[in-house]
């Protein structure tokens, strides 16, 4: 229970601290940090439109893209304590619960019928399908050092006690990151400011919501955000105590943050032909942590 509280605590102030990261960088003032949850509570308060040429699936699609990633904030565990749903294979329920909100999100940009929204949902899975091999290497590499295949036991059996361990630990932190911005669709995959629709991907696909049901796409993006930064906590925090636990929790979540806002400031977008070939290397680094898996297990022949 204490981790989706948190998690739901952070995603108030993420994006914030990306967006006040990007204008102190830049010279500008910018908006505060509660900007993007000011929002988010004023799409709540409005109606949503729909197109005539939409069916149930693009009305419906909102709510199980949101419910799909706070299910899967669920199974997340804080340090000592477990996530509320918890059971071994879970970081596997995790992935495809994901896939289905992505599945649906897919769908109903398709329901619209319009080109543009088409071809950001074809880009979306097919970066989505590039990315799933890195985060499945990721954790059954450490699912074989550990011998366990839940989160909780992952992470509370894990010690980072040599070089070589907190290497893993690093490299995981790493793909995680990376993980998570092409996730949601940012720098240096896909600009979330850019107004044009031939080189946007989950812009496009929401062109067409409006009101409550944006305010619960948005939502969601903050949601998956601080959840892979929960994950990432996860490898550092298991042995804390509660308190300690819970600086290095937000500390990281923080840090996170404004890592992707130094990385959205500092790195051009990729050419939208070169984002294959970099999503795609995330699995090269995964792999590399597989060999150092089996490095520590001493299982090289």
């Amino acid at each position: 229970m204490l981790s989706i509280v948190l998690i739901l605590f952070s995603a108030f102030f993420f994006t914030g601290i990306i967006i006040r990261t990007k204008s102190i960088v830049s010279g500008r003032k910018g908006p505060g940090i509660m900007q993007p949850l000011k929002d988010v509570i004023r799409l709540f308060k409005k109606g949503s439109v729909y197109s005539e040429t939409t069916s149930i699936i693009f009305r419906i699609s909102p709510a199980i893209y949101f419910s799909s990633v706070l299910m899967a904030c669920l199974v997340i565990p804080f340090g000592q304590y477990k996530g509320i749903v918890s059971f071994d294979g879970d970081f596997i329920f995790f992935a495809y619960i994901l896939a289905l909100g992505k599945f649906f999100s897919i769908i109903s940009a398709m329901d619209t019928g319009s080109s543009f929204e088409g071809m950001g949902a074809s880009r979306e899975a097919l970066f989505s399908m590039f990315a799933e091999p890195a985060f499945f290497i990721l954790l059954g590499s450490f699912a074989l050092l550990t011998g366990n295949t839940s989160f909780y036991d992952i992470f509370s059996t894990l010690h980072l006690g040599s070089s070589i361990t907190y290497t893993l630990g690093g490299l995981a932190a790493f793909v995680l990151v990376l993980l998570a911005m092409i996730e949601n669709s940012r720098m240096p995959v896909d600009d979330p400011k850019t107004h044009l629709e031939l080189t946007m991907i989950h812009e496009v696909m929401v062109l067409d919501n409006s009101g409550f049901d944006l305010g619960l796409i948005l939502t969601t993006g903050y949601l998956k955000f601080t959840m892979y930064g929960a994950i990432i906590a996860g490898f550092f925090i298991a042995e804390l105590s509660l308190p300690l636990a819970l600086i290095m929790f937000l500390f990281i979540q923080v840090l996170f943050a404004v890592i992707v806002g130094l990385i959205e400031s500092f790195m051009a977008r990729f050419r939208m032909n070169h984002n294959p070939q970099f999503i795609l290397a995330l699995s090269s680094v995964s792999f590399l942590i597989f060999l150092g898996v089996l490095l520590v297990l001493e299982k090289f022949l």
